[in-house]
């Protein structure tokens, strides 16, 4: 929690003096602190290393680009496995990264994202169930439990309705998220993972490897057509799609609650 705490006083501290310099300064300073926050560019820029390392390079390399994205063993990663990881973390991270981060911002600006990503960053982390981290790292995941539970579930309908304007198979989708959304140990992670799994028509999870330790999980989709590399771009679409329906419904709520407060 004192980690929470310093993230959230430190950007509380800056935007006090910048406001009380200018508001212009408030402004300009902040915009540039949730600028920061967001992770959509970046995550579809190293979900992409992976499928050119995969089409350009070959397997070794997509092992160790993907390796710098997800949490699991990739040593032994098939080619199926190696691109399954990097469509699940697009899915997973369209919610941590981008929409839950907005949600927050929506809600208290960038001191209370900034809180928020402490909270992902220790998930992430150390939010593993291995000897080391066995208790410190189980309450970084509960912590990171609540605060995505609302996020998750509205990145999850927003993707919905950003594979229906896409093209993409959202009757799947919605099909896929009714069955499969309480696929995994996280309250949270299925959610997306099953409506992109849905919308691409693919099987997603599984069993994985973690720091030597299989661990049992199950399947999120139908395996209606084999998984390839571009489906990491079909990722990327619905990843940029949900990220501008999010901003766009948030926005309007942001306005509306000034308005209401400002008349």
């Amino acid at each position: 929690m004192a980690t929470v705490g310093i993230s959230m006083a430190v950007p509380s501290v800056i935007l006090y003096v910048s406001y009380g310099y200018a508001f212009w300064l408030g402004v300009l300073v902040e915009s540039f602190m949730c600028y920061q926050i967001l992770a959509t560019k970046s995550l579809s820029t190293e979900s992409d290393k992976v499928r050119r390392a995969l089409e350009e390079e070959g397997l070794p390399s997509a092992r160790k680009a993907v390796s710098m994205i997800v949490g699991r063993d990739t040593e032994n990663l098939t080619e199926e496995g190696v691109i399954k990881a990097a469509v699940e973390t697009v899915a997973e991270n369209t919610s941590d990264g981008v929409i839950a981060p907005l949600f927050y911002l929506m809600i208290g600006g960038a001191v209370l994202g900034f809180g928020y990503k402490a909270v992902n960053t220790m998930d992430s982390m150390i939010g593993y169930k291995n000897d080391t981290y066995m208790y410190f790292g189980t309450a970084a995941a509960r912590l990171d439990d609540v605060v995505n539970f609302i996020p998750a579930r509205l990145s999850a309908w927003l993707m919905l309705l950003a594979s229906m304007f896409t093209g993409m198979d959202w009757k799947n989708a919605w099909r896929i998220y009714c069955r499969d959304r309480s696929n995994h140990k996280s309250p949270n992670a299925a959610q997306t993972e099953s409506v992109m799994a849905g919308a691409l028509r693919v099987c997603l999870a599984g069993d994985a490897w973690y720091f030597g330790k299989l661990h049992r999980k199950p399947t999120i989709g139908d395996p209606l057509r084999e998984i390839v590399a571009g489906d990491i771009k079909r990722a990327h679409v619905l990843l940029y799609g949900t990220a501008v329906l999010a901003l766009v419904l948030f926005g309007v709520i942001k306005v509306g609650v000034l308005c209401v407060l400002l008349s």
